[in-house]
């Protein structure tokens, strides 16, 4: 039986650069085994394969509010048809994004949900010295005191949702050139672990594996696994704030 990929847990896509959005389009549209994912433009049930054939839009994150777009068609606002973003269902009903237009071809980011995207990125930033990705995060700084925050009340299109998504607030952090950002999960109930699902964990390297488990014990960080021999190396198990696994591998 294919993974688990409900109920919803801090582990959402994959997503992968690519150097021209429409061409990657058209040569997946001629593949069988790829199947594409319908982008809703309005509650309508309007539809599109990529963000670009859309209203574009004007703020740090993807998407439109109802008030934007009505604002946009009135402005005769058109689409860029250039670049813009796309999804897939990829294997075991994973979903990979695709976006562009990008200078290479490359595993880009891993996107997320969290329950509290701002004490989330606190937490990365604490615990495993994750460096804020540039542009997002809090315009006021906030502590772990003070970094939870309401969700937005606009749910925003293009989506994958005819009810739209909620973009606000989100938030990210990035290791080396793979980008880990974030939206607050989209419904009431807290997010679940990701164990067993599609998306089971995400694995960073580290130098000195025991230098970290004792930090991370020191700190009080869950730790789902103990060290563990992995091939020729070792890692170990430990969980994120919203129940996202976190696997370490020692990198020598």
């Amino acid at each position: 039986a294919a993974p688990a990929t409900a109920p919803q847990t801090a582990i959402w896509h994959f997503g992968w650069h690519v150097t021209d959005t429409r061409q990657s389009l058209e040569s997946y549209k001629g593949r069988p085994d790829t199947r594409l994912l319908p982008l809703y433009t309005t509650d309508e049930g309007g539809s599109v394969f990529i963000s670009s054939d859309t209203w574009p839009s004007t703020g740090g994150t993807p998407g439109l509010t109802k008030a934007q777009i009505a604002h946009a068609k009135t402005k005769g606002v058109q689409p860029t048809r250039t670049g813009g973003f796309g999804y897939m269902q990829g294997p075991d009903n994973a979903l990979v994004e695709y976006a562009g237009n990008h200078p290479a071809e490359r595993f880009n980011h891993v996107h997320m949900y969290q329950d509290d995207p701002f004490c989330a990125q606190l937490w990365y930033q604490k615990h495993l010295n994750a460096p804020v990705f540039a542009g997002r995060t809090s315009l006021t700084p906030l502590t772990e005191t003070t970094c939870q925050v309401p969700r937005g009340p606009d749910r925003s299109w293009p989506a994958l949702e005819r009810a739209g998504m909620f973009r606000a607030p989100s938030a990210a952090v990035v290791f080396g050139d793979v980008a880990l950002p974030w939206y607050m999960r989209q419904g009431e109930r807290p997010l679940v672990s990701s164990r067993g699902h599609v998306y089971d964990h995400l694995a960073l390297s580290v130098a000195d594996l025991d230098a970290w488990v004792a930090k991370l014990r020191a700190e009080g960080v869950p730790f789902l696994e103990e060290p563990y021999t992995l091939g020729a190396t070792r890692a170990v198990m430990i969980e994120g704030p919203s129940r996202e696994a976190l696997e370490l591998v020692e990198i020598t």
